[in-house]
């Protein structure tokens, strides 16, 4: 019976954490480049239960499981929508254009150091919605640099273009070339926060796709399965609320009328 009120429980927490990652899918589904998670869940181990206290030497029992855990939070890293704005300073990776699909393609951001203003940490993110700062460099929203090949990118006041390669051109010489990250294994990235994300040992390999300017990519997130894993996850977490109160009602009725001594 007691088992009974862990097992309902934990598997209360561990929907509890599925809604709040399907809740953030669905606060960013208008956020440019943002890609969507699940929760996987796994199995506890098997607990072996011993009989103790109640004989000579104790003996086992048998085995128990006592429920399902958050065993990790995946990334999928399936293109978004690429939508046309016509703004030169919104950009895109198309990966589906490439050879290798599977291997999907970021720009390259520096964040600036906190222990070292000079150094700057590399991160990775698929939101090309850019913007100039004061000293006319290509940054994010959020203020971090945009990398090219030789650190953060300076544009001179006026047009530019950007070519399928991530060349930039302006007054007809090539300025810098956007810094393309391409990964072989996507599953070794990690959400870094700003919408950006960094390489826990993922090996990089040569860019295949191509990037898109005056193209902005959407969110990967689909509103009505989110909306269907929602209240999937309610239902479960009502379900297991019921049979947690079950167990608190038979162990009330255990204490107050089965151990009443007459």
């Amino acid at each position: 019976m007691i088992r009974g009120l862990y097992t309902s429980a934990w598997s209360m927490l561990a929907n509890d954490r599925k809604m709040d990652v399907i809740t953030n899918n669905l606060a960013n589904v208008n956020t440019a480049g943002y890609k969507k998670d699940t929760v996987v869940f796994e199995s506890f181990p098997d607990l072996l239960t011993k009989r103790i206290n109640d004989t000579k030497n104790s003996s086992n029992i048998g085995s128990m499981e006592l429920s399902s855990d958050v065993g990790e939070i995946f990334t999928y890293f399936t293109q978004g929508q690429l939508n046309q704005t016509n703004n030169m300073l919104d950009l895109a990776i198309d990966d589906n254009s490439g050879a290798n699909t599977s291997s999907p393609a970021f720009f390259t951001v520096g964040v600036v150091d906190p222990s070292d203003n000079s150094n700057l940490k590399e991160y990775y993110t698929k939101d090309g919605s850019f913007v100039l700062n004061s000293d006319n460099q290509l940054v994010t929203k959020d203020g971090n640099y945009v990398l090219g090949q030789s650190g953060p990118i300076t544009l001179e006041p006026g047009q530019f273009s950007i070519d399928d390669m991530g060349n930039i051109v302006q007054d007809g010489a090539v300025v810098d070339t956007l810094r393309i990250t391409q990964f072989s294994d996507p599953a070794m990235l990690r959400k870094f926060g700003d919408n950006m994300l960094e390489n826990t040992g993922s090996e990089t390999s040569d860019f295949t796709g191509s990037v898109l300017q005056g193209f902005s990519e959407g969110s990967n997130v689909n509103v009505i399965s989110e909306m269907v894993d929602m209240i999937t996850v309610m239902r479960a977490y009502e379900a297991n609320q019921k049979v947690l109160q079950s167990h608190d009602s038979l162990l009330e009725k255990a204490v107050n009328e089965v151990g009443v001594v007459r």
